[in-house]
């Protein structure tokens, strides 16, 4: 039975097909504006002394939720406030079809602020690891439910090569075998990407099988100060929040009450 992942890799499969034809990787490494600036460090920038750990989303909408803001919202405004009011970085989504984005908005992103940015997508060609150094990605999402293992290592070590940091995303005991020495931060995904379920436990039971050098990053799910406080207590470093932000009238200022919030826990 065909799952809301597999409707959504096939689509990207298209999408590749058609764009591989316009733009090579030879013509990103050449007249790619980004290719030549140095990228920043996710890594770092989480394991940071003073850092909230928070990767701040900016996402439209879900296949599971809908359309959270129109087209028409401007990445400026919620950027910037995550980047002056303390993101350790920001993710944005690229898919067009399902997630309402498009590179322009990892650009924008790219050009107004001081934080690493994670491009977010299906990634399952070299590809669109280049067309992400191109256009301003300094981390790059690999999704293991869309990979085997090999497909994994192979990729993250050209992202490796390009100068791009690796974020692997798991969601189960089986994933744990996509880990390698290639990928620099590994994420927990508590949605289930095929059900879209959510379950916050799904981190904590995965948080001691992931190797300690790689910074641990819980995604989905998170909506109160409390749930990153219990994360962090166990192990976590980052924190990929989208939808708690991008669901309120103004995500900046929803940002801004979550950081100060999370401050005085602390």
């Amino acid at each position: 039975m065909s799952t809301i992942l597999d409707t959504i890799v096939a689509e990207k499969r298209k999408h590749i097909e058609k764009f591989k034809a316009l733009s090579s990787i030879e013509r990103f490494q050449r007249d790619g504006f980004f290719w030549e600036i140095a990228t920043r460090s996710l890594a770092k920038s989480l394991q940071a002394e003073d850092s909230t750990g928070i990767i701040a989303e900016f996402k439209r909408k879900s296949p599971s939720k809908g359309w959270f803001k129109t087209k028409e919202l401007e990445v400026e405004p919620v950027v910037r406030s995550y980047n002056d009011l303390g993101a350790a970085g920001v993710s944005v989504l690229t898919d067009e079809e399902f997630f309402g984005g498009d590179l322009d908005d990892l650009i924008q992103a790219k050009v107004i602020s001081d934080v690493p940015i994670l491009r977010k997508d299906f990634m399952i060609d070299p590809w669109q690891i280049a067309e992400a150094r191109a256009f301003g990605a300094d981390v790059i999402l690999l999704i293991a439910a869309c990979l085997t293992p090999a497909e994994v290592k192979s990729m993250a070590g050209y992202a490796k090569s390009i100068g791009l940091e690796v974020l692997l995303e798991i969601h189960n005991d089986e994933e744990l075998e996509h880990i390698c020495d290639e990928v620099d931060m590994v994420g927990v995904n508590n949605r289930n990407l095929k059900t879209f379920e959510v379950d916050i436990n799904i981190s904590l039971g995965l948080i001691n099988k992931i190797p300690t050098n790689k910074p641990a990053v819980a995604e989905s799910g998170i909506s109160n100060v409390e749930t990153i406080v219990t994360l962090r207590q166990a192990g976590f470093k980052g924190f990929l929040i989208g939808e708690t932000f991008m669901k309120e009238e103004n995500p900046g200022k929803a940002f801004e009450e979550f950081v100060g919030e999370l401050k005085s826990k602390k």
